[in-house]
């Protein structure tokens, strides 16, 4: 029981909670494929980090990204967030997979400002240190389990991840830029400042997007 404890926190550690925990309880879940589900995706990265690494040592380097991504993670699992991956600097969390959450779309707006507001304290008494931008889009995607036999990582593709990483690229430094769907969606709660129509790298034609500033409900603590 020691060992099955012990392999369990490490499998816990290794993948998001919400995935893990679905895996335990049904390890079929695991199989290759998946589904067209509705998805709220979140990415951010950090805009400067390219500048700061060439300035800083590997170990400087690594510190950094542990304590953004050590802030940021919880705040995106307070919300009920699964952490998909981390690449260098840039993470990717889905709202709404595995476990089904009808207003995703909020969850992840209110993962995002609280994101920020606590990156935000940190850079502020750092001078030169980079501050997330960050993108989200809502819409259909396959969920599922993608990769081979040997190895395979529980995430989403499809457009709508590709525009919200196109969305997280057009924002600025501190920045959250949310697409149309994700707008209608939080509409009565979420304040924003209308982008128009933006061009962004693969798409023929122009697309919405907002600048979203806070929240109705909650304290505008965010503010670009």
């Amino acid at each position: 029981m020691r060992l099955y404890r012990q392999i369990e926190a490490l499998f816990r550690q290794y993948m998001a909670p919400s995935v893990a925990t679905a895996l335990l309880a049904n390890p079929s879940q695991a199989a290759l494929g998946g589904a067209i589900t509705e998805v709220s995706v979140l990415f951010a990265d950090l805009r400067g980090f390219t500048s700061f690494s060439e300035r800083s040592s590997p170990e400087q380097v690594v510190a950094l990204l542990n304590r953004y991504f050590g802030i940021a993670t919880p705040l995106v699992l307070a919300q009920g967030g699964t952490v998909d991956k981390f690449v260098g600097d840039a993470m990717m969390a889905l709202f709404n997979a595995p476990v089904r959450q009808p207003d995703h779309a909020l969850r992840a707006a209110r993962a995002a400002l609280a994101m920020q507001a606590a990156i935000e304290q940190i850079a502020a008494d750092n001078a030169g240190w980079p501050r997330f931008r960050i993108g989200i889009n809502t819409g259909p995607a396959l969920v599922g389990n993608i990769g081979s036999a040997e190895l395979r990582n529980f995430t989403a593709i499809g457009d709508t991840v590709n525009l919200a990483s196109r969305l997280e690229t057009s924002a600025e430094s501190g920045q959250i830029v949310i697409g149309a769907t994700t707008y209608a969606q939080i509409r009565d709660t979420a304040v924003v400042r209308p982008l128009g129509g933006i061009e962004v790298k693969g798409k023929a034609a122009p697309v919405e997007a907002f600048v979203l500033l806070g929240l109705r409900e909650e304290p505008l603590e965010h503010r670009v």
